[in-house]
Parts: C-alpha cells; structure tokens; sequence
C-alpha cells in the first residue's frame, strides 16, 4: 500500500504557506511511528485528560483551543473543574497558553460568557488564555485539541484531537446518561441529554505537527478581533491582547508505533488572511475528495450534521460510481442542538443530503440514530469517517459547508501501515487490506451500537451492514408494537426522513434556495464550485 493513494503530498493540501509541509525531510507531509488511540465519550476522554495534566511538572508545556470552556465543568469528579486544572498547573509552573473562540453574544446561545470567565481563571493563575475572534464574519474557531509536551520526558508527549469540547454536556459514558451539567438543549432529550463523541490520544512524531498547528494561530500578527467596539473596549481596559512570546519547539517524540497520521484542516479564506493560510485552507475537502475516489466497500460515518448537498454530493458520486460500495451513517435523531429557529433549514438541508445519497446509493445506503436503553435519544456529536478499514478520520469537523470552507477545524486521518491481522483479505478490492487502527475504530463503535461483546460477524463489510439493519429493524418493531416483552439488545433505530408541513416548507425553501446551505453562509460568501 502507498501512503501517497490515502493521504495528502504537499502540492494537493492547497496552502504552500503551512510549515506542516515543510518540518521533514522531502518534503513528506505526514508523519509515521505514532500510536493512536480513540479515546470513545467524554468521560474518557477527560480521566485521560486529567490523569496527563496532573502528571506535568514546572517548565512543561499545555497548549489548548477550543469552540466553548466551561470552568465549573469536572474532568472526574470534584476538584477536577477544567478551570481548577488548569490553574492549578499554572501555578505550578506549566506553561500554559490557550486560544478559545471569542463567540458571539451570549443571546444567541453561543459561548461568550463562558469563554470569557474560562480566559479570566487562567490568566490570573499565570498562564495566558487568548480570545481569538479571528474568523469570517459569522463564523467560528471550531477545533478542539490539547497538546503535553515534557522537555527531557518525551516519552509522555500526547496530543488530543477530536471533537470533544472542554465544557458541560460532553462528560457522558458508555451507558448514555448524560452529563449532569447540561447545556440548553432540545427538549426531546431529556433533563440530562445523552451524548456520543470521541476524541483522539496520539503519541509520536504527530504530536510535533499539532503543536505547529497550535503555534501558527498564536504567532499569527493579525489582532485577534476587528471589531471596532471590541478593540476600544480593549483599549478603555488596559486589556493586553498580544500573544507572548513561546519556547523554541521542542523536537518531534520518537516513532512509538506503527501509524501515519496527516493533519488536516479548514481554514476560511479571509480579506488580509491568516499568516499561516493566505488563501485559507480546505485540506478536509480535499481529503475527502482524494479518499471517497477509492472507497470500493465501506464508508462508515457518524456525524452532527450530513446536511449538506454540497458535502453529500462527494459520497454520492464514490456510490454511484462504485455499485459493490456501501455507506452507514451514524447521525442525531434531530439535527439541532437547541431548538432555535433554524431547525426547518436543518430538517431541509438533511432530506435534501439523504435523498441525494439514497439516489445515488439505494438501499446500500443506511442512516440510523441512537437510543439509551431508556428509549432516551443520544446526541450525535462525533465527527469519525472510516473509509474501507483502511482510512480513518476524526477531529472538529461536521459534514456540512461550514465546516469544509467556514470555520476553523482540524482533523487527524489516519493510515495504519500494520495490515489488520484477523482479516487478510482486501475489503476495496484495491489491494490495500484492512488496516488494523481503522477496522478496530469501527468495531469499537459498531459493538458499542449493537450491544455486543466481541466483534464476531462484524469484519465483513457486508455482514457489518446486514448487521447494523437487521439490529435497527428489531428495535423499531419493539417499539412500534408497544414496548412488548424484553427489549432487543441494540442502540440503533433508523433514521426516518422527516416531513415538513406545506406551510413550513412554502416559508423555509425559497429562503434555502437563496442560501443555498442550511449553516447559513450566504451565496456570494460561497461562489467556488470546487474545495
């Protein structure tokens, strides 16, 4: 297998201005010998999160971003506030740097307050926590990472990368419960909204890479806001927005395992833009389009959103084009978070995604949401791709427009160069075989959906797909019959497309139509055809 058919050379990530491409020799812009690890909920995520923080000692280094910081939010348990933490390793002399997205007001349900009171805590512990407002109008910083590093202890350098935001709602675990600190949330999932995610935990020589990506924001000259009433109030305050200076990086960790893994991001393009990314960045995009041109098999997908026709337009050419391949989608039963009034334009943008992929794709498409086994919905908000056991992708990014041209995001694709020893065989027909990291990612997730044990049964692409069908049907016949006798083992119901009134649907298309995406991003922000 050449990692040159799954990843990215230089020339296709479309910015010549990233030192991601330039930090090893020829010019490879990936690196290999990493371990990889999903790190599956939030509760997880944060033990592992906390365990490696409080590891840290004076003159180590914590550099984080994030879309929205909760410092009440516990990490495991009180005394573990994601504020506390982080204070408490500045005090003792980590260095601490964080960037986290400014938001916009408050009474639009986004993150400022939050974000705010996040950067005051740190700030006045020692470290330096910076509120980054430097985005296209009406969008965000959207990635959500952490990097460790240890001068003279590389052996406990780690990165984290996926979609796991530092804040309430996202301290969930396998049983689907919910986090007790909630956000405002639709009220169809109760007083404590379930939550699915999954974050990454990378070792090796990738950690150098994320730490490059956290140092192109900090450095970049532009000033983190331009807004006019922003930067008087700063200003009027005496507020010091400059970024101070960093360390010199310290080398890339040695090789400690047997994956590649390649960054990837989106970046807008901006009116006197980002240092780092003149032109913006779209290397998601354009790894999506790479990869989907070779999936022979599987696509396995869970998402927030797949509400685009722009985005579904890419999986529905690879079905199209390809009649033995098969795509599983993961998604939310409802597609907003909160109930607010773009629900119609997100119920459109989703029928309109699913009917393009069910043209293409038939009945080898399948779309499913997640139950508790209370019956209680579990909010979808991972953001994983697994393309034929072989390519696997998860990080910040939805499968909508904003997230391929809009916000800022940052993904980890990964390509294990250890074939996967239970099943020698080639799933794409490609003669690439099924890699180790990315068949166990979609084990790891499909046992969880279908309550099972061990993986038996589930290697085969077509017996996953027969699988997760037939555990979905059994399910929906026991509610559809009343709730009946035992419940059937299983999480997954299928996701049936639903309807909007004459009225809502007279009111909401043409405004759709004009928009042309249901993130609302404006045509005239969006002309390109191509990512």
């Amino acid at each position: 297998m050449e990692l040159t058919d799954w990843l990215l050379a230089p020339g296709e990530r479309g910015n010549p201005s990233t030192r991601l491409d330039r930090r090893r020799p020829g010019g490879v812009s990936w690196s290999t010998g990493n371990k990889v690890r999903p790190l599956v909920h939030g509760a997880v995520y944060f033990a592992e999160l906390l365990a490696a923080i409080r590891g840290q000692k004076a003159g180590d280094l914590l550099l984080f971003t994030d879309w929205r910081g909760d410092p009440d939010e516990p990490l495991d348990g009180p005394g573990s506030e994601i504020g506390t933490v982080l204070c408490e390793a500045a005090e003792r002399g980590v260095i601490v740097k964080g960037l986290v997205w400014r938001s916009h007001l408050d009474r639009f349900q986004f993150s400022e307050r939050e974000n705010l009171h996040l950067g005051e805590e740190i700030n006045a512990a020692g470290g330096e926590c910076l509120l980054d407002m430097r985005v296209r109008p009406g969008g965000s910083h959207h990635q959500k990472f952490v990097v460790l590093r240890h001068p003279g202890r590389p052996e406990r350098d780690v990165a984290f990368v996926g979609g796991i935001d530092l804040c309430h709602s996202r301290r969930d675990d396998a049983t689907h419960h919910g986090d007790p600190l909630r956000q405002p949330f639709a009220a169809a999932y109760g007083p404590r909204p379930p939550w699915h995610d999954v974050q990454l935990a990378v070792h090796g020589p990738a950690v150098g890479d994320v730490e490059a990506t956290f140092r192109e924001r900090w450095e970049d000259p532009a000033p983190l806001s331009r807004s006019p009433l922003l930067r008087l109030r700063e200003l009027m305050d005496r507020e010091d927005t400059s970024a101070d200076p960093m360390p010199p990086q310290l080398p890339d960790p040695e090789p400690c395992g047997t994956q590649a893994v390649q960054l990837l991001r989106t970046y807008p393009a901006r009116i006197r833009g980002y240092d780092f990314a003149p032109d913006g960045e779209r290397s998601i995009a354009r790894s999506y389009q790479k990869v989907l041109r070779r999936a022979r098999s599987l696509v396995y997908l869970e998402d927030q959103y797949l509400w685009s026709p722009h985005i579904a337009a890419c999986f529905a050419e690879a079905l199209a084009a390809n009649p033995g391949l098969r795509l599983i989608a993961v998604i939310p039963f409802r597609p907003d978070q909160d109930g607010r009034v773009s629900m119609p334009m997100n119920l459109l943008g989703r029928i309109s995604a699913l009917n393009m992929l069910h043209r293409a794709g038939g009945d080898r498409v399948a779309a499913y949401g997640i139950e508790n086994h209370a019956g209680t919905p579990v909010y979808v908000h991972a953001k994983v791709c697994v393309i034929d056991d072989v390519w696997a992708s998860v990080g910040s990014d939805n499968l909508n427009r904003r997230s391929w041209t809009h916000d800022s995001e940052l993904s980890c694709a990964v390509v294990d160069e250890a074939p996967d020893p239970r099943e020698p065989r080639d799933p794409g027909g490609l003669g690439d075989g099924a890699r180790g990291y990315a068949r166990d990612l979609r084990l790891e997730l499909a046992q969880e959906h279908l309550d099972r044990g061990d993986p038996e049964g589930l290697c085969d692409p077509e017996d996953a797909f027969r699988a997760f069908a037939e555990s979905a049907a059994a399910l929906d016949a026991w509610h559809d019959g009343g709730r009946r006798g035992p419940r059937p083992p299983g999480r997954l119901r299928a996701y049936r497309t639903p309807k909007l009134s004459r009225t809502t649907s007279a009111l909401v298309t043409p405004l759709y139509r004009l928009v042309a995406d249901p993130d609302g991003r404006p045509l005239s922000l969006r002309r390109a055809k191509s990512f």
